[in-house]
């Protein structure tokens, strides 16, 4: 079992979308014996909340339900029990790295390093701004998760 975890800031946003943008792509995929998906945030405020309802509005527009999940924090143990750990922008990856154990058997990294023709480095937080913001983030994480998708087949040898 090939094991992804998201992180962003609160993991009310980009995460939890990164999460259930991947998770639609894995089960389309028939891949959903092979990958566990999840997502965390590196602070607490939103822990138990269910994804901001402008992230879920915008995915439920694109079939994919959010509504299922809840925010958590980012735990020591992820760093074990998680093979790739992806962080939305430079900042939550500094603070993985900075939080990681060494040696850490996880691969961490920015999940748009999944996405090079994107022209963004960074999944931009869409949470003080407008629905066009949430919009964008879908795009985004959409042609990451193809990207990390034809990656972890290469890689894992999966179907």
């Amino acid at each position: 079992m090939i094991r992804v975890l998201f992180v962003c800031l609160g993991n009310i946003c980009r995460s939890p979308t990164a999460e259930g943008v991947f998770t639609t792509l894995v089960q389309r995929a028939g891949l959903g014996d092979a990958i566990a998906i999840d997502s965390a945030g590196t602070g607490a405020w939103h822990v138990g909340k269910a994804p901001d309802q402008r992230a879920q509005d915008a995915a439920r527009a694109r079939g994919i339900d959010l509504s299922v999940q809840r925010a958590r924090q980012l735990q020591k143990s992820d760093f074990i029990e998680f093979d790739y750990l992806l962080a939305m922008d430079e900042s939550n990856l500094t603070e993985l790295l900075q939080r990681a154990p060494a040696p850490c058997p996880s691969a961490i990294a920015l999940f748009l390093d999944y996405a090079p023709g994107t022209g963004y480095r960074e999944v931009p937080d869409p949470y003080y701004g407008d629905g066009d913001g949430f919009e964008t983030v879908l795009d985004l994480v959409t042609e990451a998760s193809v990207g990390l998708l034809k990656q972890l087949r290469e890689r894992h040898k999966l179907p």
